[in-house]
């Protein structure tokens, strides 16, 4: 049975991440439904792959509870191995920059990403080597599911290529599939279209709205193209210097105040408070500079 859409699928609570004394996320809640596209955004440095990071075991959080739920049970990843959230837990992650085994052929790429469930049927390589019928079962499978995301990737002709071959556009469509290969429940994708032409962001878009329309996939997205986050997201989560600072639907962030000062800034022409301007005339005394009433000052 599937998990119904609008539903939580991911709940991060007051998560907080500390290196030293550089705190690069503080305090930063929000919820990922089912079957949805949840966005984060924000300038560099807001802290969205260091979120990442903590989903996936990458980094272990100073403080917070990230909680994944699915049919099979509550997984808590901030208590689980790196290796145990992507194989228990159902959570699959691509990178900023490309991470594929370049010298492998395309399919192969795809194959060797459902090793758990290999390695499983091959009773830990003894029925691979015998080559036992549960394990020729297990790869057939293997290359059928592969070779279905070969075509909804549009790549089954480069099936035999080696990965570090294919263009760039067409690398960032291969790592996709060869996550969607591990089937996880929740989909992390850290700027898959960085370097990539209108028209390929395009049929990126297109892509994970199948993923999550068709395979009741979560996603988490993070990514600067504003084109591919406000046409396909469902909810976005802006972050700016560590801090969750909007929340909520395209239509509503985009308009913002918060989220329009993060990215353009104050306006400058501002009153100042007025404990600051009291302090104005002590300032430029010390400074030197010439007083209201003082040759080159302003009159009184």
């Amino acid at each position: 049975m599937s998990a119904v859409t609008g539903t939580p699928l991911l709940e991060v609570e007051r998560l907080t991440m500390r290196f030293g004394g550089l705190v690069a996320v503080n305090d930063v809640s929000f919820t990922a439904m089912h079957r949805q596209i949840t966005a984060i955004i924000g300038p560099n440095g807001a802290g969205k792959t260091t979120v990442f990071n903590c989903l996936t075991g990458f980094y272990t959080p100073t403080v917070g509870r990230l909680t994944l739920h699915r049919e099979s049970g509550i997984h808590y990843l901030e208590r689980m191995e790196a290796f145990r959230i992507s194989q228990k837990a159902g959570v699959a992650r691509t990178f900023q920059n490309i991470r594929l085994f370049s010298r492998m052929s395309v399919l192969e790429n795809l194959v060797v990403a459902q090793h758990n469930k290999l390695m499983r049927a091959s009773g830990f390589t003894v029925a691979g080597l015998l080559g036992l019928p549960v394990y020729r079962r297990a790869e057939r499978a293997a290359v059928e599911l592969a070779r279905y995301w070969l075509d909804r990737v549009g790549m089954v002709e480069h099936a035999d290529w080696e990965a570090g071959n294919l263009p760039y556009g067409a690398q960032r469509r291969l790592e996709i599939a060869r996550a969607m290969c591990t089937e996880p429940v929740l989909l992390c994708l850290d700027e898959p279209a960085a370097g990539l032409n209108p028209r390929e962001s395009a049929d990126l878009g297109a892509l994970l709205s199948f993923i999550r329309d068709e395979h009741d996939v979560g996603v988490l997205l993070i990514e600067h193209d504003m084109s591919v986050v406000m046409k396909i997201s469902d909810h976005v989560v802006v972050l700016d210097y560590g801090r969750k600072i909007s929340d909520g639907t395209p239509e509503f962030v985009r308009t913002d105040p918060a989220v329009i000062r993060a990215y353009l800034g104050e306006e400058e022409d501002e009153d100042l408070p007025p404990d600051i301007v009291g302090d104005l005339p002590d300032v430029a005394a010390k400074a030197g500079a010439p007083q209201a009433g003082e040759p080159g000052g302003k009159g009184v």
